[in-house]
């Protein structure tokens, strides 16, 4: 991956904790789009699976 597309999830990661009210069930959404890009931009996903998240129940 390169630094610009790094930079860009970091951003956007940085824009939707921003968006964080305190309230769980509110942020609920907000928090696996944050799950989701740290995903991308780490290069995670369970060990031997196709699936990002739904392969490892989170």
């Amino acid at each position: 991956m390169s630094e610009a597309q790094t930079q860009d999830y970091n951003e956007q990661i940085k824009a939707l904790e921003a968006q964080i009210t305190g309230d769980m069930f509110a942020d609920m959404e907000i928090r696996d789009q944050i799950h989701n890009l740290k995903m991308k931009r780490d290069g995670i996903k369970p060990e031997g699976s196709d699936f990002e998240c739904v392969g490892c129940g989170s």
